[in-house]
């Protein structure tokens, strides 16, 4: 496997602004992990340069959004502003009603390939870990009713939107625990997305900042060691075989991360043809301090999203041709969902 190329002094990235009960996240590798965002309402390296350096150049022209997602018409029963407003150079997604609870923004790599980031307001929404109906291996284990591979219908109604999880159980890519159960080994030192059992979540690295002590753990879903920790990028950044095996050895290939920044919002991001390097610059552009890889290649590389809860899923990611809302059904995988705040347990 060839080393993962790594951006030369100016090549840069240019960012562009787009406008407007009791298990830990486990994951799969490999195939189609997914993982869901809903609304809060309802139930759901060394290479890159350091943020903020003068080789990042900024973009203004606003990208269109995707038909199926929209921000809410402006109330005017009300002249309440909302808890989470529209923030500059991010693009409301989804809108609950304390604001924003999804919003996106795009950046471009040096190979001109774009590199989407859907943010996940901190208090906004809520997670949970589902498994795959093939990857993870739950033979013999009860998961409850929203922990299975297809979406119940109590979480249908809040849902607001899907991603990836990681790379399948062969790949000895860390652990996955899910409603409580550990469904394969957690392993220390591995990059770690942990769900509290009120559905909140922040990543970790596993042995050393989490779990939180005392922290009620629902889910964990593990994936490698971390691709970004302390605001910097991983020192084997610059080596695809160290971040999986890309279909047909070629290093250029779908990828996707999940990141989060100091407000504790989490940030995932993914292309089409990215680099390691790709992700984790994106990521530390937009705030990230800590972030970890999800699954890889084209099959598996996927996020859908609603402009409200339980709407129509739509798929976030330039190029990516599988049918959005196949989490909804069961997928292979296992994978993420984002409901609204107070998840219906």
């Amino acid at each position: 496997m060839n080393d993962a190329h790594c951006p030369a002094r100016g090549e840069g990235f240019r960012l562009t602004r787009t406008g407007g009960p009791h298990s830990r996240v486990a994951g799969v590798s490999g195939a189609a992990s997914v993982f869901l965002a809903i609304p809060l309402a309802i139930v759901m390296t060394g290479c890159a340069q350091a943020p903020g350096s003068a080789q990042a150049k900024l973009r203004t022209t606003p990208r269109s959004m995707p038909s199926a997602v929209h921000a809410a018409p402006p109330s005017t029963t009300t002249t309440t502003a909302p808890a989470v407003p529209p923030q500059p150079g991010w693009t409301p997604v989804s809108i609950v009603t304390t604001g924003v609870a999804l919003d996106e923004q795009e950046m471009t790599t040096p190979a001109g390939a774009p590199v989407t980031l859907i943010r996940f307001r901190a208090g906004q929404v809520s997670f949970a870990l589902h498994p795959g109906s093939q990857d993870p291996p739950t033979v013999g284990v009860s998961l409850g009713a929203n922990a299975q591979p297809q979406i119940g219908a109590l979480e249908r109604g809040a849902l607001l939107g899907a991603f990836n999880g990681g790379f399948k159980v062969s790949g000895h890519a860390g652990g996955v625990e899910i409603d409580g159960h550990v469904l394969t080994p957690l392993v220390a030192g591995m990059a770690s997305l942990v769900i509290d059992t009120d559905g909140s979540a922040y990543i970790g690295v596993w042995g050393v900042t989490a779990p939180r002590h005392g922290q009620a753990v629902a889910s964990v879903r593990q994936n490698l060691p971390p691709l970004v920790l302390d605001s910097r990028t991983s020192p084997l950044i610059s080596s695809t075989g160290a971040w999986g095996d890309p279909l047909h050895e070629v290093a250029l290939a779908a990828r996707s991360a999940l990141g989060q920044d100091a407000a504790g919002d989490l940030i995932y991001a993914a292309s089409m043809h990215a680099l390691p390097v790709d992700l984790a610059t994106a990521l530390l552009r937009v705030g990230a301090t800590v972030a970890m890889e999800l699954d890889i290649n084209p099959e598996w590389v996927q996020a859908d999203a609603a402009s409200s809860p339980g709407g129509t899923l739509t798929t976030m990611i330039p190029g990516q041709n599988q049918p959005a809302g196949r989490y909804l059904e069961g997928w292979t995988r296992d994978f993420v969902t984002v409901d609204v705040a107070q998840r219906i347990r």
